[in-house]
């Protein structure tokens, strides 16, 4: 018999129809929401569990490995597509209902609670099958890492600026310049060597320096792209939850007075 006591164990159980094909394996378990009874499962069909089928547990049996269905597998797998979010609308289980009570047994699609999947977590619910003695408290921690990312590029480019530079050089020139000097004793000589009446000319050569620019390309500075790490602190603000556990003292009335 199928109840309350081994719904969690049908979870990933095979699922085999009436004439012991496999169909798939349990999904979900769908219960009564005012009697927690066992009212439907999901079935996952196809190659990799891609698809889920409802199917009811009525007249279903469980050895503890196996569920069998007292359905056909192409009967179970033709089943209305209805989305296992959790719960089922009065129309999504009409649905269902009117399916397998006109192409089944003959169920008359009797309707039932609303249903809820079944919560496996252990102490879901002060009243579930799976409560022990204590409940768990968690809370989320904040976990913050670093990964590096491209901040930008930096490229060396050389081009070639032109300015003007001035330099003072020092040249020097000749210039002519006339001496006389009176005969003496010491100079008679030279001055009478001559003709006593002549005309004559005298050339002197004049020199000037010149200035002469020349341009010589030399290596002044090697330059190379490098990085270098900088650490510096940046604050991280982000949203956790936490749970809370209080305690409730039914000795203790609105006003505040124990009974």
């Amino acid at each position: 018999m199928i109840d309350t006591n081994n719904v969690n164990e049908l979870i990933g159980a095979t699922v085999y129809g009436s004439s012991d094909e496999k169909i798939g394996t349990v999904g979900q378990v769908y219960v009564a929401t005012d009697t927690q009874a066992p009212l439907w499962v999901t079935v996952k069909t196809g190659l990799f569990g891609t698809g889920e089928s409802f199917a009811p547990l009525e007249s279903a049996t469980y050895d503890g490995d196996a569920l069998r269905l007292s359905y056909e597998k192409d009967f179970v797998k033709d089943a209305p597509r209805i989305a296992d979010d959790g719960a089922l609308s009065q129309e999504e289980e009409n649905a269902l209902y009117a399916y397998y009570g006109n192409g089944g047994n003959g169920r008359n699609g009797a309707s039932v609670e609303s249903e809820t999947p079944v919560n496996t977590q252990v102490g879901h619910d002060t009243s579930g099958p799976t409560t022990d003695d204590a409940m768990t408290r968690s809370e989320q921690q904040l976990h913050v890492g670093t990964e590096k990312v491209e901040a930008g590029r930096a490229r060396l480019r050389k081009h070639v600026v032109t300015e003007m530079q001035t330099v003072t050089v020092p040249v020097s020139h000749e210039e002519v310049t006339l001496t006389r000097e009176p005969i003496t004793e010491a100079n008679i000589g030279d001055a009478t060597a001559g003709p006593d009446l002549s005309e004559e000319e005298h050339e002197v050569v004049l020199t000037q320096e010149r200035v002469i620019v020349n341009k010589e390309t030399v290596p002044v500075e090697r330059v190379a792209l490098g990085t270098e790490t900088v650490t510096e602190q940046q604050q991280v603000t982000e949203e956790v939850a936490h749970e809370e556990i209080e305690l409730v003292d039914p000795t203790v009335t609105e006003a505040g007075t124990r009974n």
